[in-house]
């Protein structure tokens, strides 16, 4: 190997390093997202979506936590005593030839003891018992429906957020163009106020528009980094990584204009605030049921094996200890008889909770209608505002380029051309955000009909 081979194989390698070094250092990443990648990815990464996950695992094992308890129970139980003072037990004199009416102190028990115990315990019949298995599949339902609800909160706030970056970059954009054109406006006619052919008031106009557009552009790039932060929350991506977008908000607005949509039924069977209130009052029925099934006898069969010894020293790991064996099974039968009307009290307070559910219940049904009607409303709205800031875009752009044009060759004051450039300005924003609330109220109008194609392929989950 020749020298100059062997000093580049060792600026590669320092460079290597250095690059490796660096990347280790900082652990940073890049992303990039079409709206539909951005969606996938926080249903796997948003915080509350992983909550919502664990949510799902933590009722699956309070489920078996319930199963189990009806299972059989074993328990083990060890004791040891060492009597310090023993227990004197007084008895009569005569007994070891004394004098009547006097006694003798006599320890009937050992001063040590172990006693190593095994019981076995079966529950044969508890209402209460049966309620619970059926109220944890309730909360595993319910909690399943949570998850599908975080689900569609979580894909509504990525779109919500992703527009409101696209919204803000394209804001950027425009505000940069126009304060563009308004400078070389604003230079040309100070040139022309300097030759003594314009007047200077002109001039103040074009300045005035230049500082409020400059104003507006620095707004604009702040928002911009508060949307992209909001973003990444969304994702559950750090703050400090980088994200780039590769749709734009035109093409995105008009990929999510179906007017199809406004046209479907909603069923009330399929929406997870419906299934979520019917999970509730489903819990109050099971609740009610429950005090109810105490007024039932508790039936629990045991048996259980152990074995004994003792002595006045510590013997117990002796090999010829003795030790006793023993040995008891039994059946338990506990039946509240009585309870001074405490439990009927407690049955008729959980009637009252699960009517008042079922109430919750009609009233959830008749706020969906209304959401869904609104929502329907609003994503109609929006399409018909869409189309019409365009056309009035398409003519404040043109009024605008007249206006400049009649300026340039002294026919409109600069009161015209500034009334002209406003009227540009605030088609420029009306459009931007017809675009924003085209995307934004489609995600509301799918969240009420919990349509979105992505539940579907993520059952998995």
């Amino acid at each position: 190997m020749n020298r100059l081979s062997y000093v580049t194989l060792i600026l590669m390698f320092f460079a290597f390093a250095k690059a490796n070094s660096q990347q280790t250092t900082t652990g940073l990443e890049s992303y990039a997202f079409t709206l539909e990648e951005a969606i996938d990815f926080a249903l796997s990464n948003n915080y509350q979506a992983l909550n919502a996950k664990r949510d799902i695992a933590a009722a699956l094992k309070q489920k078996w936590e319930t199963t189990a308890t009806g299972l059989p129970q074993v328990t083990g139980t060890a004791d040891y005593q060492n009597q310090l003072k023993q227990p004197i037990t007084p008895l009569p004199g005569e007994i070891a030839g004394g004098e009547p009416g006097t006694f003798v102190p006599v320890a009937f028990s050992p001063k040590q003891s172990a006693n190593l115990t095994a019981t076995l315990s079966q529950i044969i019949f508890d209402g209460s018992y049966i309620v619970a298995l059926e109220a944890s599949k309730t909360f595993l339902d319910f909690s399943e429906n949570s998850n599908n609800k975080t689900k569609l909160e979580v894909r509504k706030g990525v779109i919500n957020a992703y527009g409101g970056v696209l919204l803000s970059q394209e804001n950027v954009d425009i505000v940069t163009r126009n304060l563009e054109t308004v400078e070389k406006n604003l230079n040309e006619t100070r040139k022309i106020y300097e030759n003594g052919l314009t007047e200077e008031e002109d001039v103040e106009q074009l300045q005035i528009t230049y500082l409020q557009l400059t104003n507006q552009l620095n707004s604009a790039r702040r928002q911009t980094e508060i949307a992209m932060n909001m973003l990444q929350l969304a994702l559950g991506i750090d703050l400090k990584e980088t994200i780039t977008l590769k749709d734009d908000l035109e093409s995105l607005a008009l990929k999510t204009i179906d007017p199809a949509l406004t046209n479907e039924n909603l069923n009330l069977e399929q929406s997870v605030d419906y299934q979520i209130a019917r999970n509730l009052s489903e819990q109050r029925r099971l609740e009610y049921k429950l005090e109810r099934s105490k007024a039932l006898p508790k039936v629990t069969a045991f048996v259980n094996y152990g074995t004994q010894a003792f002595d006045d020293d510590f013997v117990f790991f002796n090999s010829n200890t003795q030790w006793f064996q023993q040995s008891i099974a039994g059946l338990s039968i506990n039946w509240p008889v009585f309870t001074s009307f405490g439990r009927k009290a407690r049955v008729d307070r959980a009637k009252i909770a699960w009517d008042q559910a079922l109430t919750d219940q009609v009233r959830a049904e008749q706020e969906i209608e209304l959401e869904y009607e609104r929502a329907v409303n609003e994503y109609q709205l929006a399409i018909d505002t869409y189309f019409t800031s365009k056309q009035n875009l398409q003519l404040a752009e043109r009024i605008e380029n007249k206006n400049e044009i009649k300026f340039t060759e002294g026919i409109a004051t600069s009161f015209d051309l500034r009334q002209a450039q406003t009227q540009l300005y605030e088609a420029q924003s009306e459009y931007l955000n017809s675009m924003y609330q085209v995307i934004t109220n489609k995600a509301a109008l799918e969240t009420v009909l919990n349509t979105p194609e992505y539940l579907t392929n993520n059952d998995q989950d």
